[in-house]
C-alpha cells in the first residue's frame, strides 16, 4: 500500500503559509518605519524592499535633495545591517573600494596583511557611482555578481547579505562616466526617484526643520532578511506569469520581437538576467502586498524598473523623441 503523502504536503503548505504571513507582518513594520523618516516616496520604498527581498542590487537615479542617501541610511537602521558609504569621485581608485595589502614587519620578518575596504559591508552605498572612472567602477563587478572579491590572487568573501545601492544624478553629465551595460545589468532594479507631491513636501518642510526630527527603528535583522530571501524563492509562480515574462522580455529584443517600434527603434534589448529579475521581483512584490502568488499585474508594474536600464533606443529614435519608457509601455500594452 502506498504511503499517504497528503498529510505531509498539507503540513508543508501550512508552514509555508505561516512563514509568508509572518514575513508580511515584518515587511509592513519595515515599510512603516521607513515611511516615518522618508516622506512621500512610498513607491520608491516598496521597490527598494522588492530589490532587497529578491537579493538584488539597486540603482537610484534622481536630482539632489530627494532623500536617496537618507533612504540608504534608514534602511541600514530598519534592517539592522552594517552600512558603509563610498563617495565616488574621479580620483577614487579600486583599492579605495576593495582594500589593499600592506607590508608589516615584526619578529624580524616581513609579511603582507590585507586591509579590507568599505565593500566589506552588508549594505554598501555607492554615491554618484558614475563620477568614478571605468577602472574604479569595475571594482564592483565581481562583488555584485559573485559576492566575493579577489585581491593579489586571493579570494575574500563578502558579508551576507550583501547589497549595493548606487545613486546617480541625472542633471550633471560633465565629468561623469556612464556605467557600461555589463554593470547596469547587475542591478536588479533601476528606480527613478521623482519629486514629492505637495502634501509630502509640506511634511518634509515641517518634519525636517524642527527641534525634534523623526528617527527610524529596527524592524528586521540581517538573518530575517536572508530567511525572507529564501522564502521568496519558494513562492510558486503560475504558468501564465512565466509566459508573460518570457513574452515581454523577448519582445524587447530586436532579434526576436514582432513589434515594429522595437525592431526599428531599439539598439539592444534585455538579456536573461531580466527574466530572472522578473521571477524574483514579482514574488517579492506579491509578498509585500500580502498575496501568496504573483500576477501579471506585478510583471507590468515592474517592467519599468527592470527593463529601463537593460534596453537602449538607437540614434534615430532619440532624434525623433522616442524614449525607452515609451517602448516599454507599448510592450506592456500587449499583456493587459
Amino acid at each position: 500500500m502506498a504511503p499517504d503523502t497528503s498529510t505531509a504536503y498539507d503540513d508543508d503548505a501550512r508552514a509555508a503559509l505561516a512563514d509568508i504571513e509572518r514575513l508580511g507582518g515584518q515587511l509592513r513594520a519595515a515599510r512603516t518605519a521607513i515611511g516615518n523618516v522618508i516622506y512621500g516616496q512610498q513607491d520608491v520604498i516598496d521597490q527598494t524592499l522588492v530589490a532587497l527581498l529578491s537579493g538584488g542590487h539597486l540603482l537610484l537615479i534622481g536630482v539632489p535633495g530627494l532623500a536617496k542617501t537618507k533612504l540608504v541610511d534608514t534602511l541600514g537602521i530598519v534592517l539592522g545591517m552594517d552600512t558603509k558609504r563610498i563617495q565616488f569621485t574621479p580620483d577614487l581608485m579600486p583599492a579605495d573600494i576593495l582594500g589593499s595589502e600592506i607590508l608589516e614587519e615584526g619578529d624580524g620578518r616581513r609579511s603582507f596583511r590585507f586591509v579590507q575596504g568599505p565593500v566589506f559591508a552588508q549594505l554598501l552605498m555607492a554615491d554618484e557611482i558614475n563620477r568614478a572612472s571605468p577602472r574604479t567602477q569595475s571594482a564592483l563587478l565581481q562583488s555584485m555578481q559573485e559576492r566575493h572579491v579577489t585581491v593579489a590572487g586571493k579570494r575574500y568573501d563578502l558579508p551576507a547579505p550583501f547589497h549595493v545601492l548606487a545613486t546617480q544624478n541625472p542633471l550633471e553629465q560633465e565629468g561623469t562616466y556612464p556605467l557600461p551595460e555589463a554593470q547596469l545589468d547587475r542591478f536588479l532594479l533601476q528606480i527613478d526617484v521623482g519629486y514629492p507631491d505637495e502634501t509630502a513636501e509640506r511634511q518634509i518642510m515641517i518634519g525636517t526643520t524642527g527641534a525634534n526630527m523623526a528617527t527610524a527603528a529596527g524592524a528586521l535583522t540581517p538573518a530575517d532578511l536572508m530567511a525572507a530571501q529564501l522564502l521568496v524563492r519558494r513562492l510558486p509562480v503560475g504558468e501564465s506569469v512565466v509566459d508573460a515574462i518570457l513574452k515581454l522580455v523577448r519582445a524587447g529584443r530586436p532579434e526576436t520581437t514582432d513589434l515594429d517600434i522595437v525592431r526599428n527603434r531599439v539598439a539592444w534589448g534585455p538579456g536573461p538576467r531580466a527574466s530572472q529579475a522578473f521571477m524574483l521581483a514579482c514574488r517579492s512584490r506579491a509578498i509585500i502586498q500580502g498575496r501568496l502568488a504573483p500576477s501579471i499585474d506585478d510583471v507590468v508594474a515592474l517592467a519599468g524598473p527592470i527593463l529601463r536600464h537593460r534596453m537602449a533606443v538607437n540614434f534615430s529614435a532619440r532624434a525623433e523623441g522616442v524614449t525607452t519608457e515609451a517602448v516599454i509601455a507599448q510592450m506592456c500594452a500587449r499583456l493587459t
